[in-house]
């Protein structure tokens, strides 16, 4: 079906399809298209142009998604080289995805989260993939080496300095959740939506083993320049209460505790490394996205940086933890 649809330098044909029409820019500066072979069939054509993600997504596809709900597009065609500019995928077409952020799209997103998370896959374990971030581990270990620097900003949060301080003191004393699971790797707003009525989930190239807490501050606190969005604590904490329900996790009130307390503090550690980032982004002259797009990010990161620092604060005061 798909023969001569792209041509051997990586691009579409213009002349074996009806029309093509741009869905979005990938960060490798070429557009994922809707392409259309007659008036009533589209596909979706998406380019690949790093060695890093060359056969990765269709990897995931054979050994990985078989065992999921349908919630993601399927491959149709795809190339292979050692030519980066010449690797592509054709998925099915969803029609358009409408991308939300809203409680009932949340809460679904998250029985979707616990289900594959509770599976396993010894292929994806030992393939040793990563995602496009750093492990929470290695962003606790260059915050503690930066510890001085990161207490001395002035992060614009409305909080006392001393807060701030003694949530940095507890991501450098804390063991993150040892526990690795199936992760989708990057959970924003972009690639995940409604088609139509259906929960649908996109781009699983990042997929790999990490903790719960990745999808899950992706999912519910990571910013994204293209996508606003607004969290608050209590849609924060009843996603968390509702994933751990479908875990089968929360039969013990300490657990619960110990599970909310961690990702508060996963999701402190990360959106403090996010601010550093975005900060780096704004200096930059050539930057990816707008100044607007850029400081709307960073006003997102910091209140959800600021929400988990006073909710980390009120279980420390109830705890009556006091860390020095």
């Amino acid at each position: 079906m798909f023969k001569n649809v792209v041509l051997s330098d990586g691009t579409l044909n213009e002349q074996e399809i009806l029309k093509s029409e741009p869905i979005y820019q990938g960060m490798n500066g070429r557009f994922v298209e809707r392409f259309y072979l007659t008036p009533t069939r589209s596909y979706i054509f998406k380019p690949l142009t790093h060695f890093s993600q060359s056969g990765k997504e269709v990897w995931i596809h054979e050994h990985v998604l078989q065992e999921f709900p349908a919630v993601y597009p399927k491959i149709m065609a795809h190339s292979t080289s050692d030519v980066p500019e010449r690797n592509w995928i054709i998925l099915e077409d969803l029609g358009s995805i409408k991308h939300v952020f809203e409680e009932k799209l949340i809460m679904g997103l998250v029985k979707l989260v616990s289900a594959w998370h509770s599976l396993s896959n010894s292929k994806l374990q030992n393939a040793g993939f990563k995602g496009p971030k750093p492990y929470i581990e290695e962003i606790s270990a260059s915050l503690s080496c930066n510890k001085q620097e990161v207490m001395s900003t002035d992060w614009g949060l409305d909080l006392p300095q001393s807060v701030i301080n003694t949530v940095l003191n507890q991501i450098e004393c804390y063991t993150f959740h040892e526990k690795k699971v199936i992760s989708h790797g990057d959970l924003h707003v972009g690639n995940y939506g409604y088609a139509g009525n259906k929960i649908v989930v996109l781009d699983w190239e990042h997929a790999h083993f990490n903790s719960p807490y990745w999808d899950l501050y992706h999912l519910l606190d990571i910013s994204h320049p293209d996508f606003p969005k607004n969290i608050n604590i209590e849609l924060r904490k009843l996603a968390i209460e509702f994933y751990l329900e479908e875990s089968n996790s929360s039969a013990e009130s300490a657990h619960r505790d110990t599970f909310y307390q961690g990702y508060l503090l996963f999701a402190a550690a990360f959106s403090i490394w996010m601010l550093l980032l975005i900060k780096e982004d704004l200096k930059r002259e050539e930057a990816r996205w707008s100044h607007e797009q850029l400081n709307r990010q960073l006003q997102e990161t910091k209140s959800s940086l600021r929400q988990c620092a006073k909710e980390l604060e009120r279980i420390n005061l109830n705890n009556k933890v006091v860390i020095q």
